[in-house]
């Protein structure tokens, strides 16, 4: 303790108050959201890594705190071993609820038949008890005798002891460390199917709405065709994405140090070297920053705020996209089209305008795609079109100049039933 800095009593202090604060506005948010989100299974996982993350805070940073206050430790052997208990217990937690959340998106996106029948919100409630039951006894085992909970430098902290030369100590240490990465492993590779899942059905939507527009050519008939997944599920998808970046960056160094100081600091202890403590306390202080990051990055990945970077998003693209369109017009002797997504027609055939000429305009010989556009001068000029209007003019439902023939209306269904005939098969 003799290496106590004099700011290490505000900084606890202030990590203290925003993990408590940020956790509290998170469950608050939680508690008062729409009906249909309270509901939703991803959402009380999430209530459920808040709780945890506020209880985690609220063990152990009291303690160091007085710990600094004080210069020196202040309870005997029970207080370490709950302090060690503590971190060892919601670290394993947080990163379990994680991985339960990157199972139920997998599940939600990749195999949604079978989440719909079985997993609820009484799924979820058994999910959390089954998470802090067997986190209970994997971190409570040092204090049977398999592990063992230790002080470790400056005097501020308790942690099991990652530097055991007993066996059994030592194969606890190993123990918890294996699995830590098991459970990153299992949320990072849901994550990553997730992600390539969301990228196909969004790539499947684009081919859709690009079909549409080159087969029917009016987008009247299909006003709004729907994304397959919901701007909900985008939304847990990114927020689940933020906090698994978060608790990777804040837990990965502290479960490095265990496997480096179990496998090398028995053997460099024996030979007389000075283990490596600053080490040690950057880990753990990364460590404890992940509950105090997690509810902040719930609060910022709220619905509204997203749907406002979203409307943001697509302003800028729009104003990008038209001037790129504006940079890319029609010059003069050029005879390209416009690309469809880049103006806004009621139908695909408006993008093209025939050439006008004083004398008037355009008209076509029939479906061979010849267009007869009176010259400037005289008489009409055949006039073949460019090659890629070729398949645009040839439709027999459309003219010289693009745009869609009137359809003749058809006569209503109860027409022909109600005078004996029968009724007309439409296509």
């Amino acid at each position: 303790l003799n290496h106590i800095q004099s700011g290490a009593v505000a900084t606890s202090a202030t990590m203290f108050a925003v993990g408590v604060l940020g956790n509290l506005i998170a469950i608050v948010v939680l508690c008062i959201s729409k009906k249909e989100q309270k509901e939703t299974t991803f959402y009380m996982l999430v209530c459920g890594m808040a709780v945890t993350d506020l209880l985690g805070t609220c063990f152990t940073s009291p303690v160091v705190i007085v710990t600094y206050v004080t210069n020196r430790w202040p309870g005997g052997e029970l207080l370490c071993h709950f302090f060690s208990f503590s971190m060892l217990f919601f670290g394993s937690a947080g990163m379990s609820i994680l991985c339960a959340m990157a199972v139920e998106r997998y599940l939600a996106i990749n195999h949604a038949y079978f989440y719909s029948q079985y997993v609820d919100r009484t799924m979820a409630r058994l999910a959390l008890t089954a998470t802090y039951l067997a986190n209970v006894v994997l971190c409570i085992m040092p204090s049977f005798g398999f592990g063992r909970h230790v002080k470790h430098f400056p005097g501020t902290w308790c942690f099991l002891d990652w530097r055991a030369m007993n066996p059994l100590a030592a194969a606890y240490s190993f123990l918890y460390g294996g699995v830590m990465l098991v459970l990153i492993a299992v949320t990072v590779l849901c994550n990553f199917a997730v992600c390539i899942s969301l990228v196909g059905m969004s790539q499947r939507t684009r081919v859709v709405r690009a079909e549409v527009c080159e087969q029917d050519g009016s987008r009247r008939r299909f006003p709004k065709l729907t994304s397959v997944t919901s701007a909900a599920e985008i939304q847990m998808f990114w927020l689940l994405i933020f906090m698994t970046v978060v608790f990777l960056v804040c837990s990965i160094p502290l479960v490095v140090r265990i496997f480096v100081n179990q496998l090398h600091g028995p053997a460099r202890i024996s030979a007389g070297e000075k283990p490596d403590f600053h080490s040690d306390l950057l880990a753990i202080r990364f460590a404890s920053f992940n509950p105090i990051l997690d509810p902040w990055v719930y609060i910022l990945c709220r619905k509204n705020l997203f749907v406002k970077g979203c409307e943001r998003l697509k302003r800028a693209s729009g104003i990008v996209r038209a001037d790129r369109s504006r940079n890319l017009g029609w010059t003069s002797g050029q005879n390209t089209l416009p690309s469809c997504a880049d103006s806004n027609p009621t139908s695909c055939g408006s993008c093209y305008r025939a050439p006008v000429c004083a004398a008037g305009v355009a008209t076509c010989s029939g479906l061979s795609g010849t267009c007869l556009r009176p010259a400037c001068g005289g008489g009409g000029v055949s006039e073949p079109p460019a090659p890629n209007m070729l398949p645009l003019l040839q439709r027999k439902d459309r003219d010289c100049s693009g745009f869609a023939q009137p359809q003749r209306s058809r006569p209503p269904l109860w027409a022909s039933v109600n005078s004996g005939g029968t009724a007309p098969a439409y296509g």
